[in-house]
């Protein structure tokens, strides 16, 4: 077995989609960012490859070129998924949180579980995606932006 964490925060800024887990969500912010700024899926990301001991998402998907320059990041977790079938590893499961003042995320939780097992091809049960605000507390409270922390767990496919 092996862990890994993985963290992301984006600003939240005008005339921009707010896309979380894979999904749109209607808010008068989006996340800024040099793709969708899924602060979500970027920290599953993170977390898959730490715990597969392969860097962080800045290695494999750097900002400072224009192949992933707005690019979903749902298509990047594709390839995270195919670095694990690579490296012959499957995921026990993960634990994720995003953390925002608003917009509320309780009634999204559900679609973003089913996109991300989805493409991970994972049993939903092994995936839990919960939400919480800071009570207005630092930036996430300010509504500045949107941060997520993701634990993961992988462990070799004993069937290969």
């Amino acid at each position: 077995m092996r862990v890994g964490l993985g963290y992301d925060v984006h600003n939240l800024i005008e005339n921009r989609k707010l896309i979380l887990g894979g999904i749109e969500i209607p808010h008068y912010k989006g996340l800024e960012g040099h793709s969708d700024g899924d602060v979500l899926v970027h920290a599953i990301m993170d977390a898959l490859i730490g715990a597969m001991g392969k860097g962080d998402i800045g290695r494999h998907f750097p900002d400072t070129s224009s192949e992933y320059k707005d690019i979903y990041s749902i298509n990047l977790l594709k390839r995270v998924k195919t670095l694990l079938d690579e490296q012959n590893y499957i995921i026990n499961n993960m634990d994720c949180i995003v953390i925002a003042q608003k917009p509320k995320l309780a009634g999204y939780i559900d679609s973003m579980e089913e996109k991300i097992a989805e493409v991970l091809d994972m049993k939903r049960d092994d995936l839990n995606i919960k939400a919480t605000t800071t009570e207005r507390l630092g930036f996430e409270g300010r509504e500045e932006g949107i941060s997520s922390q993701v634990i993961a767990m992988i462990k070799k496919d004993e069937g290969v």
